[in-house]
């Protein structure tokens, strides 16, 4: 298990400055006793000298540490308490009994403790301290208003100052989150609106290719020879295999859990394109292209197979535009959960047909990526270091769409 992170001390040198400032402050106070007492010290100035020396350097950490901190002021506390009862001798601490007895460092502790402690120690130690040095038993007036300035104003400091952070965080959180729930209502407005634009595009083309397929059908069964109905068939093939993809996509972009039952490829292998095609259309214009497969397309569902063959398709094209005769190797790994795409090409080999390479509209990557995106897939691409460029494309294996049509 990870140990929590620990907050800085200080982050700025401005709270360097005020953090540090009342260390100095109590150290100096003890540099200023020493040289004004020119009396020669006991074996408990000595001893109290260095636990007060101590604890004043220790203040460095009261942000991490405030309560132990804190429990050692009441020790030295407790400490003059016992000492002036029972001690003898070099022993004896000889205060004056309206004195609080206490070092200086428990008036900046007790800020501390309040604010960085939590909301039950933090009070609890004050008021053990404020009880050791007012020591109500005996019924002093200035023992009790040192106190109070001393140890309760500075715990009351501290409480008002927590009190403050958090709030101030609790308005943070709160205008961080309202951010959040704005960009989210913000990208949930622009999917509702692409899902709208999407079924809109869907009912239309649908439509007219419908009757494109229906038209086909019939010039099928009419048609006086053989070459035309051969053609009217694989135009209504086609158009059949538009309207799958078209559903298909819809499906992706509403995302409806209570849609009807996916098609699996596995009942139509169909499904998952032939990429020796695209391989082959390649080589036939000069660009070598070596095809490696791994694993089972069959395992692979629709509409990702078809995102598998626009990414290849995609890359294959850019490579005859921009890298004419460069080398190509495409890898397609099918595993249980993912599908992985590498398509990589060296320098080209051909000269670049400048009327050919600024054709198209210049996002096909940014296309490419959106529809890998859509189906819950990441899209990588830019150039190699040895020359050339790869396309890096991962997939989900398997990715629910509306049963399609037949």
């Amino acid at each position: 298990m990870k140990e929590p992170v620990k907050e800085p001390l200080w982050r700025t040198r401005r709270e360097a400055f005020f953090y540090l400032l009342p260390i100095a402050v109590v150290f100096g106070a003890y540099v200023l006793a020493i040289v004004i007492d020119q009396t020669p010290p006991t074996r408990f100035g000595l001893v109290d000298l260095a636990a007060s020396l101590s604890l004043t350097v220790l203040m460095v950490l009261r942000k991490r540490y405030p309560a132990t901190l804190m429990a050692a002021a009441i020790a030295i506390s407790a400490g003059y308490l016992l000492l002036m009862a029972y001690g003898t001798g070099e022993w004896h601490p000889g205060f004056k009994d309206i004195e609080p007895w206490m070092p200086l460092a428990a008036t900046v502790l007790a800020y501390s403790v309040m604010v960085y402690a939590g909301p039950i120690v933090g009070p609890v130690l004050v008021g053990v301290l404020t009880v050791i040095v007012a020591r109500p038993w005996r019924t002093s007036t200035d023992l009790v208003l040192g106190a109070l300035l001393m140890i309760v104003m500075p715990a009351l400091i501290g409480l008002y100052v927590r009190a403050h952070r958090r709030l101030v965080q609790a308005l943070t959180d709160r205008v961080e989150r309202a951010e959040r729930e704005q960009h989210l209502l913000a990208e949930q407005a622009r999917a509702d609106e692409r899902v709208r634009l999407a079924e809109e595009m869907h009912d239309v083309v649908t439509h007219r290719v419908s009757l494109m397929v229906l038209h086909a059908g019939a010039l099928g069964v009419t048609a006086p020879d053989e070459h035309t109905r051969t053609a009217a068939e694989g135009l209504r093939a086609a158009g059949c295999e538009a309207l799958n993809e078209l559903r298909e996509l819809v499906g992706v972009l509403r995302n409806d859990p209570d849609g009807p039952e996916p098609r699996t490829a596995a009942a139509d292998p169909a499904a998952v394109p032939d990429l020796s095609t695209l391989v082959a259309e390649s080589e036939s214009v000069g660009v070598p292209v070596e095809l490696v497969q791994d694993g089972n397309p069959a395992l692979t569902s629709p509409a990702v197979g078809r995102t598998a063959y626009r990414v290849v398709q995609e890359s294959l094209t850019n490579i005859r535009k921009h890298a004419p005769g460069a080398p190509t190797k495409v890898h397609v790994r099918y595993g249980g959960d993912r599908v992985r795409l590498t398509i990589r090409n060296d320098r080209a080999t051909g000269t670049v047909d400048s009327g050919l390479s600024s054709t198209g509209s210049g996002v096909g990557l940014t296309g490419l990526r959106q529809r890998v995106e859509l189906v819950g897939g990441t899209l990588s691409a830019g150039p190699r270091a040895g020359g050339g460029f790869e396309v890096d494309a991962v997939l989900p294996a398997y990715v629910p769409t509306p049963q399609s049509v037949r």
